[in-house]
């Protein structure tokens, strides 16, 4: 599933249409498709995971899920869910949820939300947070609400460079380790996104599918499906503190898709 710094990219590289009119719209969505012919694309904008495509009077709001991906100019051999064709080129999206959104996207948006954004809120992050005391650190790590954007590559990282069990509850964490999560979900994402740039990015990975600890030279645990989220974690029993008892909140909390 891609995360937030790459729907960056995404937006980045499609930016060129940007001003242009749609002048033939397919696909196999249910969506009525027609409705977009004649519509100028007046931005490109994401909020977390969601690709978003402000039109006119509608927008388009494209989650790629686990396994969707997108062509510029191009297309694959299988039927596109999303085909935009433009004077100067086409956008192609396959594998993925299309919606509408109706009305303006600043009031369907918590844009302080999304760890990408200019308009993050640091502070707002921590309220929500301490509001919820009884949440997983691997969890609220991949909860939208709190850090939109941020997927397990993000969690794997952000809790191993923070030095947090994935399993320790929110409520617990020493307000220092609590900030220290949050500035660094923001921080890493934008390393994330600069790396993804470069090629570079699986190269700079300490946690995410990593076998061994690079700080204890001890195997990593390897989780298969931690927390509510059920998504798999690396991480080290030995420099990852592991704070409050939460071994009754997550065998109580259901499976919920992050």
């Amino acid at each position: 599933m891609p995360e937030g710094p790459s729907i960056v990219i995404l937006r980045e590289e499609v930016a060129a249409f940007t001003g242009k009119t749609v002048e033939r719209a397919e696909g196999n969505s249910k969506l009525d498709t027609s409705r977009l012919v004649g519509q100028t694309v007046r931005s490109f904008r994401s909020w977390g995971k969601h690709f978003l495509i402000e039109l006119d009077d509608v927008s388009l709001r494209i989650h790629l899920l686990l396994f969707g991906s997108y062509r510029i100019n191009e297309r694959k051999e299988s039927a596109p869910r999303l085909s935009l064709g433009f004077a100067n080129g086409e956008l192609n999206f396959y594998g993925c949820s299309v919606q509408f959104i109706e009305g303006p996207l600043d009031e369907a948006y918590d844009w302080s939300a999304d760890v990408m954004s200019d308009a993050w809120d640091s502070r707002a992050a921590l309220k929500k947070l301490r509001a919820r005391p009884r949440l997983l650190a691997c969890d609220a790590l991949l909860d939208q609400t709190l850090f939109s954007g941020s997927g397990n590559i993000i969690k794997n990282e952000v809790l191993f460079r923070t030095r947090i069990h994935p399993l320790s509850l929110v409520g617990e964490l020493p307000a220092t380790k609590l900030r220290a999560l949050v500035n660094e979900a923001r921080t890493y994402s934008f390393d994330f996104l600069q790396w993804k740039r470069e090629g570079t990015l699986k190269a700079h990975w300490l946690a995410h599918t990593k076998t061994t600890c690079p700080r204890c030279k001890i195997p990593f645990v390897k989780a298969k499906s931690l927390g509510r989220s059920q998504r798999r974690s690396f991480y080290c029993e030995r420099c990852q503190k592991r704070y409050g008892d939460s071994d009754q909140v997550a065998a109580e909390q259901p499976a919920t898709d992050a």
